[in-house]
């Protein structure tokens, strides 16, 4: 972590505890219910602060939220995996029988 601000408007990501493991409901797998649930959330922070603090951002569709700031400009970093080439015949396939022509 660092010690400079992060300004005001600037994307960030926060995390926000939403039940201790005591919370959890009874019919959660065993290894769930160990854990808390949390909420990671991405959005504009409302006003200048520190990593660590407990801040609140606004998302991208409004909605004001509070939690721990952990993260400055965060990545996305999913993506689809692998190409799986079965997967990749079916569009032509599919184009194919549609128009009427041969697979």
């Amino acid at each position: 972590m660092t010690d400079k601000a992060v300004p005001k408007g600037t994307w960030v990501q926060i995390h926000q505890q939403i039940l201790t493991p005591e919370q959890r409901a009874p019919q959660v797998p065993e290894d769930t219910a160990k854990v808390p649930l949390v909420m990671i959330t991405k959005g504009f922070l409302e006003k200048e602060s520190q990593m660590g603090q407990t801040v609140t951002v606004r998302t991208l569709c409004g909605r004001t939220i509070e939690g721990e700031l952990i993260k400055v400009l965060p990545r996305f970093a999913h993506d689809f995996g692998d190409a799986v080439p079965e997967l990749l015949e079916i569009g032509p396939r599919v184009r194919a029988l549609l128009e009427g022509g041969e697979i």
